[in-house]
């Protein structure tokens, strides 16, 4: 396995995902009652400071239609918890209007690659005629003088 589980670290996402979950109006526990419900979301509430008793909560009450969600969720967050640690594999962002990215995405695949190598070649052609056109105009400089004198 290539990233190692951390079940105190886990456990504590899993309380996070949950209570972003009911926070966002979705319905976490498996019971119809809404008595019963409202009292297994306290006891979920109470459970901020004690992560491993999250599981025990996760296998009486949880709704079993979040039980893949919840394992998918924990695996990225895993993925980018470790990925994080160096700096080369650690997720960076930017922030792009729509049709900027949709005109990098186009440009990406004519060039066969991914957005982040778009972006790069982009940079580097642009860098190479800054530079060509650096060089005509020092030429056009140096003409004009020699054809001034």
């Amino acid at each position: 396995m290539k990233y190692q589980q951390l079940e105190n670290l886990e456990c504590g996402w899993k309380w996070q995902y949950l209570m972003k979950k009911w926070k966002d109006g979705e319905a976490i526990t498996r019971h119809i009652d809404r008595s019963v419900a409202e009292t297994a979301i306290l006891q979920l509430k109470s459970l901020e400071h004690e992560p491993t008793l999250v599981l025990d909560w996760i296998e009486q009450h949880m709704a079993i239609t979040l039980d893949n969600k919840l394992k998918q969720a924990i695996r990225a967050k895993r993925k980018r918890h470790f990925n994080a640690e160096q700096l080369h594999t650690r997720k960076k962002s930017i922030d792009l209007d729509y049709r900027v990215w949709e005109k990098l995405s186009l440009r990406a695949n004519e060039l066969g690659c991914t957005l982040s190598d778009a972006i790069e070649y982009l940079l580097s052609e642009a860098s190479r005629s800054e530079k060509a056109s650096r060089a005509v105009n020092s030429l056009k400089e140096d003409l004009s003088k020699l054809l001034s004198n």
